[in-house]
């Protein structure tokens, strides 16, 4: 499953942010508009803790939607490690625009940057190992594309974007379509060439999957010692997907089983926003 890169977001970052200013600015700011409008200022913002920052084109369309003559430098990249106190960018401009942007800009920075950083957390834990990370659709709502595209800069990888790429076959699918191969058969036959991924709960199912074709199997909560016996019943004929209550203290033990991904919804869904802050000076006019 192909990772999500900035140059197919474009469409989407533009939106993300014309749907965050207008829940946050609506039809004005009225306490910027306390401050005389030809008020200049300069500001920076800065991390006050280590993190993986990520956002820098959500919150560089912040500035052009607020204030297309607002001047902005970047000193980081996407992916790039911070320390406590690094300046991410200054800008300068009309203090009035500077100000409404603040809290855009800061919501995209430290939302996507904790996702970068958490992810990278994880993929520390088994970098030695070939087995990819993925994330899951446990993200914030309006956010899916952009918390993806922050996992990968953490160094992990992207599963399904949603219901409409991919298939994801579970108990309920199963229970509905009346059987596995019942199931992946109908899925090969509405749209050839998706990826086709079951979910299994033992190894006799993960046979059904096999032999009906599945291209991915989700191995859900199976034992260490299971997950070890898939892999060699599988050998091969399809990736394995191990799923299910995996964390910081079991995931080195499942990545040693050999399956190739690892889905953790955690990635995105409990994640701690990094802290920052925007710091500002008025200049002469």
């Amino acid at each position: 499953m192909p990772n999500l890169t900035l140059d197919s977001l474009q469409a989407v970052i533009v939106d993300d942010v014309r749907r965050a200013l207008n829940e946050d600015v609506g039809d004005g700011d009225i306490t910027a508009s306390l401050i005389p409008a030809e008020h200049r200022a300069e500001a920076s913002i800065i991390t006050r803790e280590p993190a993986v920052f990520c956002g820098r084109a959500w919150a560089h369309e912040v500035v052009r939607q607020v204030d297309a003559s607002i001047e902005i430098e970047w000193l980081v990249r996407d992916g790039d490690q911070l320390i406590a106190d690094q300046t991410l960018c200054r800008l300068k401009g009309p203090a009035r625009g500077l100000l409404t942007a603040e809290r855009c800009m800061l919501n995209f920075i430290q939302t996507l940057s904790a996702t970068a950083t958490r992810s990278q957390h994880f993929a520390e834990l088994v970098k030695d190992t070939p087995v990819q990370l993925l994330d899951t659709r446990k993200t914030l709502p309006g956010l899916r594309m952009a918390q993806k595209y922050a996992v990968t800069c953490g160094g992990c990888h992207n599963h399904r974007i949603g219901l409409f790429d991919a298939f994801l076959i579970k108990e309920n699918h199963i229970a509905a379509c009346g059987g596995i191969a019942a199931a992946i058969n109908q899925a090969h036959q509405i749209a050839p060439g998706k990826p086709v991924e079951v979910e299994v709960e033992s190894l006799d199912e993960l046979r059904q999957a096999l032999a009906a074709g599945a291209d991915i199997v989700m191995l859900d909560e199976l034992s260490l010692e299971d997950m070890r016996t898939a892999v060699e019943l599988t050998a091969g004929k399809a990736k394995l997907e191990a799923s299910g209550g995996i964390n910081e203290t079991t995931l080195r033990s499942v990545a040693e089983t050999g399956v190739d991904y690892i889905s953790i919804g955690s990635l995105t869904k409990d994640v701690k926003a990094v802290d920052l802050s925007m710091r500002l000076r008025y200049r002469a006019s």
